[in-house]
């Protein structure tokens, strides 16, 4: 089943011909006014309320759909939901699309329908991209061309009928064609097509609880979860994101990252929804298309995860970065530094917030929030720093005046949610679902918390500040460190435009740093300059130095853009790229300080301290650590 959606006879080719501004109806006099939404309980409603209202909601490089328009296409597609989904399946769709059009006209369908979408992530193959579907019970799945290659040769779990080409396919009957019998369908007449379809209906159609999302987790440490999202959660997203951000009637959102990833729905296409804003998309994230779409389209908010601010703030600057409507982004990943730079290069304010897709914890960023820090949580939300062994909170953190971290070893734990919590599940695995829920260990006690897995510190007037991945920590000489900390502080090394730390086995025990630096193309690492660099940072700890440096061209990145740590873990310092590294000194070489009796290994990185020495590792180098590794029984490890 098949559609060229670019044919000249199609709805969004003949919107295309004329380019309206947002907040202008079709003869481009200014829109009468939307319907109300801020009542919505459902992201239904919010589809219904579309109806009826001229602005224009949706575009698309020279393409554009009004909001009336979008909840039309949404209905007719939840029309054929009812006559395709066979009887007894779950009501639930994958979508395989990049930002296209089709994927929000989906979203609006499934939400009238009452059918769930699940996200499907075109960076998977063979097995696991059969899994994704399979796990998901996917009773029919809307894909494009260009990811046909994909699915070849695959045993799919749902038959060739069931697959929905959006854009074209000479051996099949055209997308279009398949559509045509349902177009001119009223929102209110298809609510819960879906569920009547395949036997799960119930009067009066979607409701609060109705399953909307199942969104994959990342999977950097098994196979993905599929995390639910309900109707109510999503709808009441949007609504809580229209408060805080104050998105107006006229605004537009920019979709730059992929849809089925959580964020771009629930930070992005949500908010837009519930404040009648309009949403523009981009195929897939450009950092050199950026401020040109900004600009083509009017657009005054945006979402981001991962690096990319970084590859933003990487592209040449010029005279025009501050000509642009833009006004905020919001996002997660970006780090203090580039905060700044952003704001300084392009006058947008980020806001980093703090949100996982499951909806356990969430951290609000108010105007008092020091640089460096989340948020505070919302009022009436327990959220707390404890021991991931004991349950225990742990103690505030001290900082000194330069904003280095004094306790770490006793302030970094995991943030669990104590009070109320939106986690609604991961779909078909209940262990999972557990383990996020349990109790405190050993007693039970505290059943119920939402355990993030995300290692954090709380200041001493109770702001929160992100320190990385549970997965992310590192112990080195005794000492726990977390990663996000020390990038924060290598993100202020000029020439790199991007740094990952994370932990390679150390031969005796523990763990040693190991740092990524992204350095542009015709860029040498120049290694004193970095031992210079490291000198002069006062919030750099004792043991916070990295002992390897590798030196890439691009730091490697997962489909959602964040930094794919299992990667660089695995290749560790036996990686194709060059490496310098400060060898570990013998132990006669170590001295203690006269002051507390502290054991300080030279070249620390703390003022006072040798100075930082780095030279290349060559592979007599290599040779002789793997050795070292040998000797005491940790050569397993570097295969993790």
């Amino acid at each position: 089943m098949v559609a060229d959606s670019s044919r000249s006879d199609s709805p969004l080719a003949r919107d295309a011909r004329v380019r309206r501004p947002p907040g202008r109806d079709a003869a481009g006099s200014p829109a009468e006014a939307a319907p109300d939404r801020p009542g919505a309980r459902t992201i239904a409603e919010l589809v219904q309320a579309q109806w009826g209202d001229h602005r224009i909601a949706l575009t698309y490089q020279d393409a554009a759909l009004t909001h009336h328009q979008v909840a039309g296409a949404a209905a007719a597609r939840a029309a054929l939901l009812g006559d395709v989904l066979p009887r007894g399946a779950e009501p639930h769709i994958g979508v395989l699309l990049d930002n296209v059009p089709e994927f929000p006209l989906w979203l609006g369908a499934a939400a009238l329908a009452g059918a769930a979408v699940a996200g499907i992530n075109p960076t998977r193959r063979g097995p696991e991209l059969v899994r994704d579907i399979a796990h998901t019970d996917c009773a029919l799945l809307i894909t494009e061309r260009a990811h046909l290659p994909l699915l070849a040769g695959l045993d799919l779990p749902l038959p060739p009928e069931r697959i929905l080409l959006t854009d074209g396919d000479p051996d099949a009957p055209a997308y279009r064609e398949l559509l045509a019998p349902y177009e001119g369908a009223r929102p209110e007449d298809v609510l819960g097509s879906a569920l009547r379809a395949t036997g799960h209906g119930r009067a009066g159609g979607p409701d609060p609880a109705t399953r909307m999302l199942l969104y994959f987790t990342s999977g950097s440490t098994g196979a993905p979860k599929a995390a639910l999202c309900t109707q109510g959660r999503l709808a009441a997203a949007g609504h809580s994101l229209v408060a805080y951000f104050g998105v107006r009637r006229e605004d537009v959102h920019y979709l730059c990252m992929p849809m089925f990833h959580g964020n771009a729905v629930i930070a992005g296409w949500s908010p837009a929804l519930a404040g009648g804003a309009a949403v523009a998309l981009r195929r897939r994230f450009s950092a050199s298309a950026f401020l040109p779409d900004v600009r083509r389209y009017g657009a005054t908010y945006f979402t981001y995860v991962g690096r990319a601010v970084q590859y933003l703030l990487a592209t040449p600057p010029a005279p025009d970065d501050r000509d642009h409507p833009l006004r905020t982004g919001f996002g997660t990943e970006a780090g203090a530094v580039d905060v700044a730079r952003f704001a300084d290069r392009f006058g947008v304010r980020l806001i980093e917030g703090y949100g996982s897709s499951e909806g356990g914890a969430s951290l609000q960023r108010t105007p008092d929030t020091p640089a460096g820090a989340v948020g505070r949580p919302a009022p009436g939300d327990d959220l707390a720093v404890v021991d991931p062994e004991t349950g225990d909170e742990l103690p505030r953190a001290h900082l000194d005046p330069a904003g280095r971290l004094l306790n770490g070893a006793q302030a970094i734990g995991e943030l669990v949610n104590r009070g109320r919590s939106a986690f609604e599940g991961y779909w078909r695995n209940p262990e999972a679902t557990a383990a996020r829920t349990r109790g405190r260990p050993g007693d039970g006690v505290g059943a119920g918390w939402y355990w993030t897995g995300d290692l954090f510190f709380r200041d001493a007037e109770g702001f929160f500040h992100f320190a990385g991945r549970a997965d992310d920590r590192l112990r080195v000489d005794s000492e726990n460190l977390a990663a996000a900390v020390i990038e924060n502080i290598l993100a202020r090394y000029a020439p790199a435009t991007g740094a990952a730390v994370y932990a390679v086995p150390d031969p005796v025990a523990g763990d040693q740093v190991m740092a990524a630096l992204a350095l542009p193309d015709g860029t040498a690492f120049d290694p004193d300059d970095f031992a210079t660099f490291l000198a002069a940072q006062p919030d750099l700890g004792t043991k916070m130095a990295p002992r390897f440096v590798r030196a890439v061209a691009a730091l490697p990145v997962t489909a959602t853009n964040k930094i794919h740590r299992v990667a660089l873990r695995r290749a560790g310092f036996s990686c194709p790229d060059p490496v310098w590294w400060r060898p570990v000194e013998p132990p006669t070489r170590l001295r203690t300080r006269a002051t507390d009796g502290h054991v300080e290994r030279p070249g620390s990185g703390r003022p006072g301290s040798a100075p930082l020495r780095y030279r290349r590792f060559t592979d007599e180098d290599r040779a002789a650590l793997l050795s070292q590794y040998r000797d005491h029984g940790r050569e397993h490890l570097l295969e993790r």
